[in-house]
Protein backbone atom coordinates (compact mmCIF):
# COMPACT_ATOMS: atom_id res chain seq x y z
CA UNK A 1 0.00 0.00 0.00
CA UNK A 2 1.12 3.58 -0.80
CA UNK A 3 -0.35 5.33 2.28
CA UNK A 4 0.58 8.37 3.80
CA UNK A 5 1.55 7.83 7.51
CA UNK A 6 3.10 10.82 9.80
CA UNK A 7 6.17 9.79 11.33
CA UNK A 8 5.43 10.04 14.44
CA UNK A 9 3.14 7.34 13.84
CA UNK A 10 4.73 5.08 11.90
CA UNK A 11 8.05 4.78 14.43
CA UNK A 12 5.50 4.28 17.15
CA UNK A 13 6.16 0.56 18.74
CA UNK A 14 2.51 -1.41 20.11
CA UNK A 15 2.01 -1.74 23.64
CA UNK A 16 2.97 -5.64 24.02
CA UNK A 17 0.23 -7.01 25.82
CA UNK A 18 0.40 -10.90 27.26
CA UNK A 19 -0.40 -13.41 26.00
CA UNK A 20 -4.19 -14.94 26.60
CA UNK A 21 -3.86 -17.71 29.78
CA UNK A 22 -4.99 -20.18 27.67
CA UNK A 23 -3.27 -19.38 24.87
CA UNK A 24 0.21 -19.80 26.39
CA UNK A 25 -1.22 -22.93 28.04
CA UNK A 26 -1.62 -24.27 25.22
CA UNK A 27 1.67 -23.01 23.42
CA UNK A 28 3.80 -24.91 26.72
CA UNK A 29 1.65 -28.04 26.94
CA UNK A 30 0.67 -27.21 30.94
CA UNK A 31 -3.02 -27.06 32.63
CA UNK A 32 -3.80 -24.60 35.40
CA UNK A 33 -1.50 -22.02 35.50
CA UNK A 34 -1.40 -18.91 37.37
CA UNK A 35 -0.99 -15.53 36.30
CA UNK A 36 1.13 -13.14 38.43
CA UNK A 37 2.32 -10.94 35.64
CA UNK A 38 -0.37 -8.32 35.39
CA UNK A 39 -0.90 -6.87 38.72
CA UNK A 40 -4.44 -7.39 38.41
CA UNK A 41 -6.78 -8.61 41.99
CA UNK A 42 -6.11 -12.73 42.81
CA UNK A 43 -9.26 -12.29 44.63
CA UNK A 44 -11.06 -11.57 41.50
CA UNK A 45 -13.85 -9.05 40.66
CA UNK A 46 -16.57 -7.89 43.76
CA UNK A 47 -19.25 -10.32 44.65
CA UNK A 48 -21.41 -7.17 45.17
CA UNK A 49 -20.31 -5.93 41.60
CA UNK A 50 -21.05 -9.46 39.42
CA UNK A 51 -24.83 -9.51 41.17
CA UNK A 52 -25.19 -5.51 39.91
CA UNK A 53 -23.79 -6.45 36.28
CA UNK A 54 -26.22 -9.42 36.62
CA UNK A 55 -29.14 -7.38 37.07
CA UNK A 56 -28.28 -4.81 34.79
CA UNK A 57 -27.96 -7.63 31.73
CA UNK A 58 -31.60 -6.68 30.35
CA UNK A 59 -31.22 -3.43 29.90
CA UNK A 60 -28.16 -3.63 27.25
CA UNK A 61 -30.09 -3.06 24.29
CA UNK A 62 -29.81 0.68 25.86
CA UNK A 63 -26.74 2.89 25.74
CA UNK A 64 -24.75 3.83 28.30
CA UNK A 65 -25.57 6.75 30.61
CA UNK A 66 -23.06 8.66 28.84
CA UNK A 67 -22.46 11.39 31.80
CA UNK A 68 -21.54 8.22 34.28
CA UNK A 69 -24.67 10.25 36.13
CA UNK A 70 -25.21 8.01 38.58
CA UNK A 71 -21.39 6.50 38.99
CA UNK A 72 -20.17 10.38 39.18
CA UNK A 73 -22.78 10.96 42.36
CA UNK A 74 -21.61 7.46 43.80
CA UNK A 75 -18.14 8.26 43.66
CA UNK A 76 -18.03 11.84 44.20
CA UNK A 77 -19.82 11.27 48.16
CA UNK A 78 -17.05 8.64 48.59
CA UNK A 79 -13.94 10.95 48.12
CA UNK A 80 -16.08 13.62 49.13
CA UNK A 81 -15.35 16.06 45.46
CA UNK A 82 -17.92 17.78 43.29
CA UNK A 83 -18.75 15.46 40.60
CA UNK A 84 -18.41 18.01 38.24
CA UNK A 85 -14.22 17.11 39.32
CA UNK A 86 -14.75 13.71 37.77
CA UNK A 87 -14.20 12.55 34.45
CA UNK A 88 -14.67 8.81 33.61
CA UNK A 89 -12.39 6.85 31.09
CA UNK A 90 -12.60 3.66 29.07
CA UNK A 91 -9.60 2.54 31.91
CA UNK A 92 -7.63 5.56 33.13
CA UNK A 93 -5.66 4.66 29.95
CA UNK A 94 -8.19 6.86 28.17
CA UNK A 95 -8.38 9.52 30.66
CA UNK A 96 -4.53 9.71 30.06
CA UNK A 97 -5.54 10.16 26.60
CA UNK A 98 -7.93 12.66 27.03
CA UNK A 99 -5.40 14.70 28.87
CA UNK A 100 -2.72 14.95 26.03
CA UNK A 101 -5.50 15.56 23.32
CA UNK A 102 -6.93 18.44 25.64
CA UNK A 103 -3.56 19.93 26.26
CA UNK A 104 -0.77 18.84 23.66
CA UNK A 105 -0.32 20.35 20.60
CA UNK A 106 2.23 19.17 17.95
CA UNK A 107 5.53 19.94 19.27
CA UNK A 108 4.73 20.68 22.95
CA UNK A 109 6.71 18.37 25.41
CA UNK A 110 5.67 15.86 27.98
CA UNK A 111 7.78 15.20 30.53
CA UNK A 112 7.95 11.69 32.11
CA UNK A 113 10.45 9.24 33.93
CA UNK A 114 11.85 6.03 32.61
CA UNK A 115 10.95 3.43 33.67
CA UNK A 116 6.96 4.29 33.92
CA UNK A 117 3.45 3.20 32.41
CA UNK A 118 4.59 2.84 28.78
CA UNK A 119 1.33 4.57 27.37
CA UNK A 120 2.58 7.94 28.31
CA UNK A 121 5.11 8.33 26.23
CA UNK A 122 2.98 6.32 23.40
CA UNK A 123 0.19 8.53 23.27
CA UNK A 124 2.25 11.73 23.65
CA UNK A 125 4.39 10.55 20.65
CA UNK A 126 0.87 9.59 19.04
CA UNK A 127 -0.54 12.92 18.79
CA UNK A 128 2.83 14.98 18.09
CA UNK A 129 4.07 15.94 21.31
CA UNK A 130 7.85 15.59 21.76
CA UNK A 131 8.84 13.17 24.81
CA UNK A 132 11.56 14.62 27.45
CA UNK A 133 12.69 11.53 29.98
CA UNK A 134 14.00 11.66 33.16
CA UNK A 135 15.83 8.52 34.75
CA UNK A 136 14.45 7.24 38.15
CA UNK A 137 17.02 7.69 40.84
CA UNK A 138 17.35 4.78 43.23
CA UNK A 139 14.28 3.57 41.56
CA UNK A 140 12.37 6.62 42.14
CA UNK A 141 11.27 9.39 40.78
CA UNK A 142 13.69 12.26 40.41
CA UNK A 143 11.61 15.19 41.06
CA UNK A 144 14.45 17.50 41.08
CA UNK A 145 15.66 16.31 37.84
CA UNK A 146 12.22 16.26 36.50
CA UNK A 147 11.99 20.15 37.43
CA UNK A 148 14.92 21.11 35.86
CA UNK A 149 13.33 19.46 32.34
CA UNK A 150 10.69 21.93 32.11
CA UNK A 151 10.92 24.23 29.54
CA UNK A 152 8.53 26.78 28.27
CA UNK A 153 7.08 24.41 25.48
CA UNK A 154 5.96 22.36 28.38
CA UNK A 155 2.43 21.03 28.35
CA UNK A 156 1.82 18.06 31.09
CA UNK A 157 4.44 16.16 33.77
CA UNK A 158 3.30 12.52 34.43
CA UNK A 159 3.86 11.10 37.51
CA UNK A 160 2.71 7.47 38.52
CA UNK A 161 2.99 7.59 42.10
CA UNK A 162 3.41 4.70 43.49
CA UNK A 163 5.90 4.27 40.03
CA UNK A 164 4.95 1.29 37.64
CA UNK A 165 7.09 -1.26 37.91
CA UNK A 166 9.61 -0.35 40.87
CA UNK A 167 6.73 0.04 43.52
CA UNK A 168 8.22 3.52 45.00
CA UNK A 169 6.56 6.17 46.01
CA UNK A 170 7.44 10.09 46.92
CA UNK A 171 5.82 11.58 49.81
CA UNK A 172 3.64 14.32 50.75
CA UNK A 173 6.32 16.93 51.82
CA UNK A 174 8.61 16.09 48.37
CA UNK A 175 5.71 16.71 46.33
CA UNK A 176 4.40 19.92 47.68
CA UNK A 177 8.03 21.29 47.54
CA UNK A 178 8.12 19.78 43.78
CA UNK A 179 4.72 21.91 42.64
CA UNK A 180 6.15 25.48 43.98
CA UNK A 181 8.69 25.71 41.45
CA UNK A 182 6.70 24.60 38.32
CA UNK A 183 4.95 27.63 36.25
CA UNK A 184 1.41 27.64 36.15
CA UNK A 185 1.00 26.37 32.86
CA UNK A 186 2.17 23.10 33.29
CA UNK A 187 -0.74 20.90 34.14
CA UNK A 188 0.68 17.79 36.60
CA UNK A 189 -1.06 14.66 36.04
CA UNK A 190 -0.43 11.76 39.57
CA UNK A 191 -1.37 8.74 38.01
CA UNK A 192 -2.42 6.79 41.67
CA UNK A 193 -3.62 3.41 39.57
CA UNK A 194 -1.98 1.51 43.06
CA UNK A 195 -2.88 4.21 45.69
CA UNK A 196 -5.08 2.07 47.59
CA UNK A 197 -2.04 -0.29 48.82
CA UNK A 198 -0.18 2.49 49.82
CA UNK A 199 0.83 2.20 54.00
CA UNK A 200 -0.93 5.21 55.58
CA UNK A 201 2.15 6.52 56.42
CA UNK A 202 3.42 7.30 53.06
CA UNK A 203 0.08 8.03 51.57
CA UNK A 204 -0.42 11.96 49.82
CA UNK A 205 -4.28 13.08 49.60
CA UNK A 206 -3.74 14.48 45.71
CA UNK A 207 -7.35 16.40 46.50
CA UNK A 208 -5.15 18.64 48.37
CA UNK A 209 -3.55 19.86 45.73
CA UNK A 210 -6.09 20.21 43.38
CA UNK A 211 -6.98 23.94 43.84
CA UNK A 212 -3.34 25.35 44.01
CA UNK A 213 -1.48 27.53 41.72
CA UNK A 214 0.38 24.76 39.21
CA UNK A 215 -2.91 22.40 38.23
CA UNK A 216 -2.79 18.70 39.28
CA UNK A 217 -5.11 15.89 37.86
CA UNK A 218 -5.27 13.06 39.66
CA UNK A 219 -5.89 9.75 38.29
CA UNK A 220 -7.34 6.27 39.65
CA UNK A 221 -8.90 2.85 38.64
CA UNK A 222 -11.33 0.14 39.06
CA UNK A 223 -8.91 -2.11 37.61
CA UNK A 224 -6.65 -2.92 40.59
CA UNK A 225 -8.20 -3.08 44.12
CA UNK A 226 -11.86 -3.10 43.32
CA UNK A 227 -10.94 -6.46 40.30
CA UNK A 228 -12.81 -5.06 37.70
CA UNK A 229 -9.69 -4.64 34.97
CA UNK A 230 -11.57 -6.74 32.44
CA UNK A 231 -14.70 -3.86 32.51
CA UNK A 232 -11.43 -1.08 32.17
CA UNK A 233 -13.47 1.73 34.01
CA UNK A 234 -11.03 4.57 35.70
CA UNK A 235 -11.34 7.95 36.41
CA UNK A 236 -9.69 11.38 37.04
CA UNK A 237 -10.09 14.17 39.29
CA UNK A 238 -9.68 17.87 38.39
CA UNK A 239 -10.37 21.50 38.71
CA UNK A 240 -14.02 21.58 36.94
CA UNK A 241 -12.25 23.80 34.18
CA UNK A 242 -10.09 20.85 33.03
CA UNK A 243 -12.65 18.28 33.32
CA UNK A 244 -14.36 20.66 30.79
CA UNK A 245 -12.02 20.81 28.27
CA UNK A 246 -11.73 17.02 28.52
CA UNK A 247 -15.38 16.08 28.01
CA UNK A 248 -14.72 18.58 24.53
CA UNK A 249 -12.70 15.24 23.26
CA UNK A 250 -14.09 12.82 25.23
CA UNK A 251 -16.43 10.15 23.19
CA UNK A 252 -20.21 9.95 23.67
CA UNK A 253 -20.99 6.66 25.91
CA UNK A 254 -17.24 5.88 26.60
CA UNK A 255 -17.43 4.18 29.85
CA UNK A 256 -20.05 0.87 29.17
CA UNK A 257 -22.89 -0.01 31.21
CA UNK A 258 -21.64 -2.74 33.14
CA UNK A 259 -18.99 -0.98 33.83
CA UNK A 260 -20.75 1.65 35.37
CA UNK A 261 -23.17 -0.58 37.17
CA UNK A 262 -20.18 -2.56 38.51
CA UNK A 263 -17.92 -0.54 40.01
CA UNK A 264 -21.03 1.54 41.82
CA UNK A 265 -21.12 -2.12 43.33
CA UNK A 266 -17.90 -2.11 44.34
CA UNK A 267 -17.60 1.23 45.90
CA UNK A 268 -20.53 -0.39 48.44
CA UNK A 269 -18.03 -3.73 48.92
CA UNK A 270 -16.34 -2.72 51.77
CA UNK A 271 -15.23 -6.25 52.97
CA UNK A 272 -14.25 -6.98 49.76
CA UNK A 273 -11.99 -4.01 49.21
CA UNK A 274 -10.74 -4.74 52.98
CA UNK A 275 -9.56 -8.75 52.41
CA UNK A 276 -8.66 -7.25 48.69
CA UNK A 277 -5.78 -5.06 51.34
CA UNK A 278 -4.86 -7.82 53.62
CA UNK A 279 -4.26 -10.15 51.30
CA UNK A 280 -1.93 -8.40 49.50
CA UNK A 281 0.17 -6.66 52.23
CA UNK A 282 0.09 -10.27 54.31
CA UNK A 283 1.27 -12.32 50.64
CA UNK A 284 4.15 -9.46 50.09
CA UNK A 285 5.17 -10.24 53.35
CA UNK A 286 5.69 -13.65 53.36
CA UNK A 287 6.97 -14.21 49.80
CA UNK A 288 9.95 -11.33 50.10
CA UNK A 289 11.17 -13.11 52.92
CA UNK A 290 11.40 -17.03 51.19
CA UNK A 291 12.35 -15.20 47.38
CA UNK A 292 15.31 -13.95 49.54
CA UNK A 293 16.51 -17.02 51.27
CA UNK A 294 16.71 -18.04 47.18
CA UNK A 295 19.39 -15.29 46.78
CA UNK A 296 17.22 -12.98 44.91
CA UNK A 297 17.26 -9.55 45.90
CA UNK A 298 13.50 -8.14 46.64
CA UNK A 299 12.32 -4.66 46.19
CA UNK A 300 9.98 -3.23 48.93
CA UNK A 301 6.99 -1.68 47.15
CA UNK A 302 3.89 0.38 47.83
CA UNK A 303 1.47 -1.74 45.47
CA UNK A 304 0.09 -5.13 44.65
CA UNK A 305 3.49 -6.23 43.12
CA UNK A 306 7.46 -5.84 43.30
CA UNK A 307 10.25 -6.22 41.86
CA UNK A 308 12.89 -9.33 41.76
CA UNK A 309 16.65 -9.09 41.03
CA UNK A 310 16.82 -13.02 40.19
CA UNK A 311 20.76 -12.37 38.92
CA UNK A 312 19.87 -14.11 35.52
CA UNK A 313 19.02 -13.41 32.09
CA UNK A 314 15.29 -13.00 33.16
CA UNK A 315 13.79 -13.96 30.24
CA UNK A 316 15.16 -17.45 30.62
CA UNK A 317 13.32 -17.58 34.10
CA UNK A 318 10.43 -16.34 32.54
CA UNK A 319 10.56 -19.28 30.05
CA UNK A 320 11.22 -21.64 32.41
CA UNK A 321 8.80 -20.92 34.98
CA UNK A 322 6.10 -20.76 32.31
CA UNK A 323 6.49 -24.35 31.51
CA UNK A 324 5.52 -25.29 35.28
CA UNK A 325 2.50 -22.87 34.82
CA UNK A 326 3.72 -19.77 36.58
CA UNK A 327 3.47 -16.76 34.59
CA UNK A 328 5.04 -13.60 36.07
CA UNK A 329 6.69 -10.72 33.89
CA UNK A 330 9.82 -10.29 32.78
CA UNK A 331 11.62 -6.88 32.57
CA UNK A 332 14.13 -6.56 30.07
CA UNK A 333 11.70 -3.80 28.12
CA UNK A 334 12.16 -1.83 31.27
CA UNK A 335 15.79 -1.53 31.18
CA UNK A 336 16.46 -4.26 34.24
CA UNK A 337 17.76 -7.46 32.43
CA UNK A 338 17.74 -9.47 35.54
CA UNK A 339 14.49 -8.65 37.36
CA UNK A 340 11.13 -9.90 37.13
CA UNK A 341 8.09 -8.54 38.44
CA UNK A 342 6.02 -10.34 40.60
CA UNK A 343 1.86 -9.65 41.44
CA UNK A 344 0.49 -10.84 44.76
CA UNK A 345 -1.81 -13.46 44.95
CA UNK A 346 -3.42 -16.04 46.75
CA UNK A 347 -1.98 -18.23 49.59
CA UNK A 348 -1.67 -20.93 47.56
CA UNK A 349 -0.58 -19.22 44.79
CA UNK A 350 2.32 -17.70 46.72
CA UNK A 351 3.24 -20.81 47.76
CA UNK A 352 3.62 -22.37 44.26
CA UNK A 353 5.47 -19.04 42.89
CA UNK A 354 8.28 -19.86 45.52
CA UNK A 355 8.08 -23.70 44.87
CA UNK A 356 8.47 -22.71 40.52
CA UNK A 357 10.99 -20.37 41.46
CA UNK A 358 13.01 -22.02 43.68
CA UNK A 359 13.33 -24.72 40.73
CA UNK A 360 13.79 -22.60 38.42
CA UNK A 361 16.80 -20.96 39.68
CA UNK A 362 18.44 -24.54 40.43
CA UNK A 363 17.36 -25.92 36.64
CA UNK A 364 19.36 -22.47 35.33
CA UNK A 365 22.14 -22.81 37.70
CA UNK A 366 22.98 -25.86 36.51
CA UNK A 367 22.30 -25.35 32.50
Amino acid sequence: MKLRVAENIASLVPYPPGKPLEELEREYGVTGSIKMASNENALGPSPKALTAMAAALPNLHRYPDGSCHYLATRLAAHLAVDPAQLVFGNGSNEVIELLIKAFVTPGDEVVTSHPTFLVYATMVQAHGGVNRVVPLANLRHDLDAIRAAVTPRTSLIFLDNPNNPTGTVFTREEFAAFLVQLPETVLVVLDEAYVDFVADGLRLDAREFLGGATPVVALRTFSKAYGLAGLRVGYGIMDPEIAGYLHRVRQPFNVNTLAQVAARAALDDAAFYAETLRMTRAGMAWLIPRLAELGCTCYPSQTNFFLVDLGLDCRLAYEAMLRKGVIVRPMSAYGFPTFIRITVGTTAENERLATSLAATLQELAHA
